[in-house]
């Protein structure tokens, strides 16, 4: 397998561009108050249990830290492209509801592209050894 640097320098930057975007979002998912959530544009909540947001949230959290820290330790870094995978799938259905409500999906989309990227790159191309 070749490996290419600038490749891998991209999938780092992707995985801590998404980290920080999952992280953060599901943060603010996980512990926010629901009525706090819909006023900051997350009209969204609205339509879904407390309970499935909090789950939504806490997913977002993991995938987060799943892009990052099984590749930054080397241990089990195959967590890594599976935690791209996990978030893109909730992207896609993200995109879907939004579209069921006559909202534009491009973040989710521009998110999904981030995340097969990461998955793709760390599976195929660049992945990262254990230790």
């Amino acid at each position: 397998m070749i490996h290419s640097k600038r490749l891998h320098i991209a999938l780092w930057i992707a995985q801590g561009v998404l980290a920080a975007a999952f992280i953060m979002a599901g943060f603010m998912k996980t512990t926010a108050p629901i009525n706090e959530l819909a006023a900051n544009g997350m009209s969204f909540v609205n339509s879904f249990s407390e309970g499935m947001i909090r789950f939504i949230g806490i997913s977002e959290l993991l995938g987060g830290v799943g892009l990052i820290l099984p590749a930054l330790s080397r241990i089990k870094p195959i967590l890594t492209p599976i935690a791209a995978i996990g978030l893109a799938v909730i992207m896609i259905f993200a995109a879907i509801y939004h579209i069921s409500v006559s909202e534009p999906p491009v973040p989710n989309i521009i998110l999904f592209a981030l995340a097969s990227f990461v998955a793709w790159g760390r599976l195929k191309k660049e992945p990262i050894l254990s230790k």
